[in-house]
């Protein structure tokens, strides 16, 4: 299977415009995305995607995620806090520099960030 990418070298990625609402996010809240490379099909369950999220200080989400291909999170900068109840209280914070790696089915969240923060995502199917 192809991989969906396009051959990209170093260049500067605008950290201030370009930003959208990512789905899965209620539209209340200051949570955006920057995709970087590729794109998911998820109708079809094909294809890979980099992107940028960055959550607005104060933010949380009161129900956990589930999707159906793999996740890696990179946490780049600022808080971040998994598990938080409905309320956005609890859970456990989590400093930059630290990874997960999800397959797919694998429920994770709430999300909450007290100062925001930024992750970096990496998506993608199992190829067929």
């Amino acid at each position: 299977m192809a991989v969906n990418k396009q051959h990209k070298e170093f260049h500067t990625i605008d950290m201030q415009g370009g930003w959208q609402k990512p789905p899965g996010y209620a539209p209340e809240l200051n949570v955006y995305e920057k995709i970087l490379s590729g794109g998911l099909d998820t109708k079809n369950k094909r294809g890979s995607q980099t992107r940028l999220l960055k959550f607005a200080p104060g933010v949380y989400t009161t129900e956990p995620f589930v999707h159906d291909y793999w996740e890696e999170v990179y946490l780049v900068s600022g808080d971040l806090t998994v598990g938080n109840d409905k309320n956005g209280q609890g859970g456990t914070p989590f400093p930059p520099n630290t990874y997960a790696c999800r397959p797919p089915g694998a429920w994770h969240g709430p999300f909450k960030s007290e100062g925001g923060c930024v992750l970096l995502e990496i998506h993608y199917y199992d190829p067929a």
